[in-house]
This record gives C-alpha cells, structure tokens and sequence, in this order.
C-alpha cells in the first residue's frame, strides 16, 4: 500500500520530477505530482507525494519545515477527498 503525502508552500518552478527527488532521499516515492491551474497550466504552489506506508511518517518529519528552492515547504498526509 501507499500514502499521499499533501506538500504546500512550493515555488512555481518546481517540477513533478523535482518534487520525487527531493522526497526520495527519505524513502520509496510511488509516483508525485504538482496540481496547476486548469487554464494557464501554472503551478498552484502546492502538490502531491505518494510514497511506501513504512517510509510515510520519517518523510513527513524529515521534509516537513524543509527547504525547496527557497521556499520553506509544509508537508502532511493528505486528507480524503470529499465528494
């Protein structure tokens, strides 16, 4: 199984590539992806990590507070979506 993992906070030039890589340096990364803006196709500053059950909480405590392209990042296990 995995988690998602809700990372926020991010500089508009961060890429899906970029994001997997900073968070692989803690563990497993499944897949990840940053959300943008349906008609400009820019960046909405935040995104989604999915990663191993076993490495979820040491990524949320290691990245947490983290700095991504300058920009201090805010990291938690993301909530259901509601419908």
């Amino acid at each position: 199984m995995a988690k998602t993992l809700y990372v926020g906070n991010l500089p508009w030039s961060t890429t899906d590539t970029a994001l997997a890589d900073a968070f692989r340096q803690h563990g497993s990364v499944v897949s990840s992806r940053i959300i943008t803006d349906k008609e400009t196709g820019r960046s909405r500053g935040f995104g989604f990590v999915e990663v191993e059950d076993a490495d979820a909480e040491k990524m949320v405590e290691a990245m947490n507070g983290s700095q991504i392209g300058g920009r201090q990042i805010v990291v938690n296990e993301a909530k259901p979506r509601q419908g």
